[in-house]
């Protein structure tokens, strides 16, 4: 056993160059297979999103267009009541509704039997369209139908409430038409039914609903009712009828496994086509009358496509990798007697010292989301003491508010900056969906004390501005207290803490404050008050007040620039001991004059919804907006006014939601506020999965439909009240 392993060792030295291309390999096939693991997980969580996406769009105009039609219907009763003691004037009257909307194919009035004595037992006004031109006739007087036997007419003296029929096939001159009847009840004093008022209406707009557009090329829709028969499908003749029947069968089979998708809102069916490509089966019921299912089915080979041409394309360039890898080793082999240990020390040190700068400077805020804005004016420099350093900084803008950030990690070298990259990476990742500070920090801090084997921390302090009104929420773990250049020039009250990355038990206090038009932030690192010159004196805070009541007025860059002069002057020859970081954050709220153009409330009841309605219509004729912005308009507040109505006050509390809404030159503003429960709506929630697609929460796709359709949401939470403000711009 002994001289086996000896012989293995004596191996291994000798073949140093090819253990390393296998272990290389080895390490580069295991990333790769990772990468292609999460990459498939994200396509898969993204394809979820798109296909709930899509099924709730298409609903949303299916119900919608259903909806107009009950309208149609709805809105001339008043006309078939105002005849009803002269039934010869009820053609008229069901012409009427025709004529209305141009969808309706045909409309009728079924009274009971003998409800006119002179007309005979049944009498059914009944007007269509015919080439163009509305008819007229009493289909019970033709004898062309009995419809106290019809299923429409019994089941509405069963239930008495208006209903959409299933779907049936209509030959019209030869051409078979598939159409829905809405049948809604026209009751006497007592309640008692006296006859059926209904409409006729053509299906044929589904087809163009359902494939306006596709998630993928291939992928397709399908609209069937609540018994599962189909109602519309794909138009495409690339989509095999094979497809369709499977993807039905599926759906109706209960003994097929569902899968629910991330928002748990929809059922997924995975299944294959005839050629053995796989795909998954999106479908949920629509909300209201009918509950008729739509679903979407999207192939395998389509949604990862570019996953596997990836794929194809990191072996081909781990291939090469590996085959450069070879000569490198093979050409260092040939080389590795010649080179003295100091040259190799040397190299390596100086490898890590490049590798550690890297790190450092891809770390520099590139200004995500705030350019030249007005309302905000930010300056910060980072030097650090040596080629790589510890001190850190960022900021960017989300949702109208200003998320911003500087830490000092403690240690020097690669170690302290590769905390300092996983700390930005951390602050950037959690505060893309969080706007609390102490949560954010709490969040870094457990992190960085996991697997910390090193002890290694940081002092940070985290703050978020409120742009629109100035409210600045921050907190600070452990870090130098900002200074606040407003009409004094002091230091920002803090509370301490400790310092990130110590114990990931700690709880971090949440500290708010407000800040003033014109005031500016001066936030910095010990590298400042600890600079010392050549008699070991520091810069000190008296020196750092001192100059900052001199610039109190100056921007932010210049401040920046004239602190950077002061040090430089004060530390003369003596080499720089530590790293020196400052961030300035200058506050310039833009006061653009709105003008009020309303303001409505509601009680938390959706029924109240149609005066949510008439009140964003005025709104948009006052402001000349066409029908794409005013439906867009419409649709995103709606969405918000419901979810206020859902969350903000528990279901068995009566509370109020009012919409205000203003503009000025540019700018459409609706402020939407309630005093219930406080929440923030643009925060990502868990989904539901007891709701229906219609009713998913806002925070899920609901914020996303809001996102997509608005300029810029803001939420914020002020005496007591849920405050949600929504921005569209007047001009695009």
């Amino acid at each position: 056993m002994g001289t086996f392993l000896k012989n293995i060792r004596n191996y291994l030295d000798n073949h140093k160059g090819l253990v390393i291309i296998v272990i290389a390999a080895l390490l580069l096939e295991l990333m790769s297979a990772v990468q292609y693991y999460f990459t498939h997980q994200m396509l898969e969580d993204e394809l979820d999103k798109r296909a709930e996406s899509e099924l709730r769009m298409k609903g949303i105009i299916i119900t919608g267009t259903l909806r107009q039609m009950e309208n149609t219907l709805k809105e001339h009763l008043w006309d078939v009541e105002r005849n009803i003691s002269y039934p010869d004037s009820l053609f008229d009257a069901t012409k009427r509704v025709i004529m209305a909307n141009h969808r309706v194919m045909g409309s009728f009035i079924a009274f009971t039997p003998y409800y006119y004595p002179q007309m005979g037992q049944l009498f059914e006004p009944y007007a269509y369209k015919d080439n163009g031109t509305i008819h007229s006739t009493n289909l019970a007087e033709e004898d062309r139908t009995d419809y106290i036997n019809n299923p429409i007419f019994i089941k509405m003296l069963k239930e008495n409430k208006p209903f959409w029929s299933d779907p049936y096939d209509h030959e019209d001159d030869g051409v078979l038409k598939k159409l829905t009847t809405y049948s809604y009840p026209l009751n006497d004093s007592q309640g008692r039914i006296i006859a059926v008022s209904g409409i006729d209406i053509s299906l044929e707009w589904l087809g163009d609903t359902l494939n306006q557009r596709h998630i993928y090329p291939s992928s397709f829709f399908l609209l069937l009712t609540e018994s599962g028969k189909l109602i519309s499908g794909p138009l495409s003749k690339h989509v095999k009828e094979q497809d369709v029947n499977k993807v039905i069968n599926l759906i109706n089979d209960s003994t097929v496994e569902r899968i629910y998708s991330d928002s748990r809102h929809s059922k997924v069916i995975r299944f294959k086509d005839e050629k053995g490509i796989g795909a998954s089966v999106f479908y949920a019921s629509m909300k209201g009358n009918p509950r008729w299912q739509i679903a979407v089915v999207c192939y395998d080979d389509e949604v990862y496509a570019k996953l596997h041409k990836m794929r194809i394309n990191m072996l081909v360039f781990m291939l090469m990798a590996l085959g450069i890898l070879g000569l490198i080793l093979r050409r260092f082999m040939l080389n590795e007697r010649r080179l003295s240990l100091a040259k190799e020390e040397k190299q390596r040190i100086d490898n890590e010292l490049q590798i550690a700068t890297a790190i450092q400077n891809a770390m520099l805020v590139e200004q995500d989301g705030v350019g030249e804005r007005a309302d905000i004016n930010i300056g910060a420099v980072l030097n650090p003491a040596k080629e790589v350093g510890g001190d850190l900084y960022n900021y960017f803008i989300r949702d109208e508010k200003l998320f911003f950030c500087i830490g000092d990690v403690s240690g020097k070298g690669i170690p302290s900056a590769l905390v300092m990259a996983m700390i930005q990476a951390l602050f950037r990742a959690v505060s893309a969906h969080e706007s609390n500070p102490a949560y954010i920090m709490r969040t870094i801090n457990e992190s960085a004390c996991r697997n910390n084997k090193t002890n290694m921390f940081a002092t940070l302090f985290i703050g978020v501005l409120d742009l629109p009104t100035g409210r600045l929420r921050y907190c600070n773990a452990g870090h130098d207290a900002p200074v606040l250049m407003d009409n004094n020039v002091e230091p920002l009250p803090v509370k301490a803490n400790l310092p990130v990355g110590l114990f990931d038990d700690f709880v971090y206090e949440l500290q708010e404050t407000v800040i003033n038009k014109g005031a500016t932030m001066f936030l910095y690192t010990d590298g400042l008050t600890e600079a010392k010159n050549i008699d070991h004196k520091l810069f000190g805070m008296q020196r750092i007040m001192a100059n900052l009541n001199r610039m109190r007025n100056d921007l932010p860059k210049d401040i920046i620039r004239n602190m950077i002069k002061q040090v430089h002057h004060f530390v003369a020859e003596e080499e720089q001991s530590d790293d020196l970081t400052m961030l300035a954050v200058k506050y310039t709220p833009i006061s653009n004059d709105y003008i009020v153009h309303g303001e409505l409330t509601l009680k938390n009841d959706v029924s109240l919804l149609k005066d949510l309605h008439s009140f964003l219509k005025s709104v948009a004729e006052k402001l000349g907006m066409d029908v794409s912005m005013t439906r867009k308009l419409r649709l995103a507040v709606e969405e918000a006014v419901v979810n206020v109505m859902n969350y903000a006050y528990p279901s068995d509390q009566e509370g109020a939601v009012t919409i205000k809404a203003m503009s000025n030159a540019n700018n459409l503003k609706l402020i939407i506020t309630d005093h219930g429960v406080a929440f923030d709506p643009t925060e990502a929630t868990k989904a539901d999965t007891t709701l229906s697609v219609e009713d998913r929460p806002i925070g899920g796709l609901g914020i996303l439909l809001v996102r997509e359709l608005m300029d810029s949401i803001n939420y914020e939470r002020i005496d007591g009240k849920n405050i949600l403000t929504l921005k569209k711009r007047l001009n695009k």
